[in-house]
């Protein structure tokens, strides 16, 4: 049998065994442990780590590693923690996919729907219909068209939204006008009512959504953050709100999480807070993944595709 692979990054020990669990069942030819079991004997030896949501610096602690499969698609933590070139590779992963794309669908109906203020108004006992908007008169733009976001176009444009999509570089996808770069985002965000941000958070995407790119959404148009929190400005995003150009904004991600009971995020009559559970991973399609790419490693010993360090996803 290989050396052992590292287990890293789980909340908790009941976390761990049920990942350990799963992943072991999915290939049972390998032996996993987790980091905080392993010897320095083991923890040198590891050639592969398998994380969730890892401190760097447990990785950074296996000196041997060849190379990072990551259980999340988001791993911008991972990037910068290393001081050699070391292949990480996402989870890209089917089940992901639908999932997220199914909670776009959800969360754009909810606010074509008007569901913010129906909500206030039961809050107010208020009984007063709001004139019906049509799918088709809706705008919908996807900030990102990676695995995710073309999942969710699809979705959203077979429900009859009307959808546009932004991406860093040119990309086609079929039934939808794109736009890419920084001289294609005005042209995008001009034609939003719901703007959904998918990308992921790299020195270029941090701060995406600031006060200017706010103010070029069509007024009283919605926002939805699926992404990471720090793409977005709070602070230029509660100004939006206040100032009414920006009618409301769903939030899965935040720059701290959980996010403090003090952030003035959770009161604003604006914003629906979730507790980041808008594309969660499905461990037993998950470790279908992992597994395929540890198989795939052991005959070939070829690395599976990793994350493009420059451009940091």
């Amino acid at each position: 049998m290989a050396e052992a692979i590292a287990l890293v990054g789980c909340k908790g020990p009941d976390q761990e065994t049920e990942y350990l669990r799963i992943l072991s069942a999915a290939m049972p030819e390998e032996r996993l442990i987790p980091f905080r079991t392993m010897d320095d004997a083991a923890r040198t030896a590891a050639r592969v780590a398998v994380v969730a949501n890892p401190d760097p610096a447990e990785v950074a602690a296996l000196p041997g590693l060849v190379w990072v499969q990551s259980l999340w698609a988001g791993v911008e933590k991972l990037v910068s923690a290393f001081d050699r070139p070391l292949p990480i590779v996402r989870l890209v992963d089917r089940e992901m996919a639908r999932t997220m794309a199914e909670a776009v669908l959800a969360w754009t109906y909810y606010l074509q729907r008007d569901m913010p203020a129906y909500a206030r108004q039961q809050r107010e006992r208020v009984w007063h219909p709001h004139a019906y908007r049509k799918p088709s008169d809706t705008t919908v733009g996807l900030l990102g068209l990676g695995a995710l976001g073309t999942a969710a176009a699809e979705r959203l444009t077979g429900a009859g939204f009307r959808v546009v999509g932004w991406s860093r570089s040119p990309k086609a996808v079929p039934g939808l006008d794109t736009f890419h770069g920084a001289e294609g985002l005005p042209a995008l965000l001009g034609r939003c009512d719901i703007l959904v941000c998918l990308v992921p958070l790299t020195p270029e995407t941090r701060g995406l959504v600031n006060a200017d790119r706010l103010a070029a959404l069509k007024p009283a148009a919605a926002l939805i953050n699926f992404a990471r929190g720090p793409i977005v400005v709070a602070e230029d995003l509660i100004a939006a709100l206040d100032s009414g150009h920006l009618a409301h904004a769903v939030l899965d991600v935040f720059a701290v999480e959980p996010l403090p009971a003090e952030s003035p995020l959770w009161s604003h009559p604006g914003v629906t807070v979730l507790p980041h559970i808008s594309g969660p991973t499905d461990m037993d399609s998950a470790a279908a993944t992992v597994a395929a790419n540890l198989r795939a490693y052991r005959r070939t010993g070829r690395v599976p595709d990793g994350v493009d360090a420059a451009r940091g996803y």
